[in-house]
């Protein structure tokens, strides 16, 4: 994100995607892809915090201890703040629809959208602790809201940034053939004199 094409007359190819694309260009593909995702993620944590919002009201909630009541309200107040974060690029676009600031907008709206995963992650893991604790009452709720935490870690930031790794890796060894050597090429040095 963020990186201009290659050429000065405002297009070009991006490294990072081989595409030819102009920096708007660019901004409205990743907006398109950003909103599909965070269609995904909203659904869910509209859902979720439907269902959290409800608890509140069930016949059996005058029954939980005061530990319970508070995981609630701390599951209920980053359930908001999940929803807020994952609802906030619309806000954001909408806003500045316009004032052609696309590129900001895609930084933005990305950031925020990272900070709602991280914050779902935190919900979830609560809601979790919730119920287990709820229908267990024993301490088997906290290794079960750990395993958890941990798959979810897995699948939503080690596998991604293990892909992003194998990458790097996969590069820097193309890199390393290309020139022939064993290092890889340094981006700053301008290749061969005459």
């Amino acid at each position: 994100m963020g990186q201009r094409p290659v050429d000065s007359g405002g297009s070009g190819t991006n490294p990072r995607s081989g595409r030819q694309e102009t920096e708007e260009e660019r901004a409205d593909r990743q907006w398109g892809d950003l909103l599909q995702e965070l269609r995904v993620a909203q659904t869910g944590v509209q859902i979720l915090f439907g269902f959290l919002l409800a608890v509140v009201f069930q016949p059996r909630f005058a029954d939980l201890s005061t530990v319970d009541r508070n995981i609630y309200v701390v599951t209920v107040m980053l359930g908001s703040a999940t929803a807020a974060a994952l609802i906030g690029p619309v806000s954001y676009h909408r806003l500045l629809t316009g004032r052609r600031m696309k590129p900001q907008t895609v930084t933005w709206a990305s950031r925020l959208t990272k900070l709602g995963l991280g914050l779902l992650f935190c919900t979830m893991c609560s809601t979790l602790l919730l119920i287990l604790r709820v229908a267990l009452h024993n301490v088997a709720a906290l290794w079960l809201v750990g395993g958890m935490a941990l798959w979810f870690l897995v699948c939503w930031f080690v596998f991604p940034l293990w892909a992003i790794a194998r990458d790097n890796g996969r590069r820097s060894d193309d890199g390393r053939r290309s020139t022939g050597g064993g290092e890889a090429p340094d981006a700053a040095d301008p290749g061969p004199r005459p």
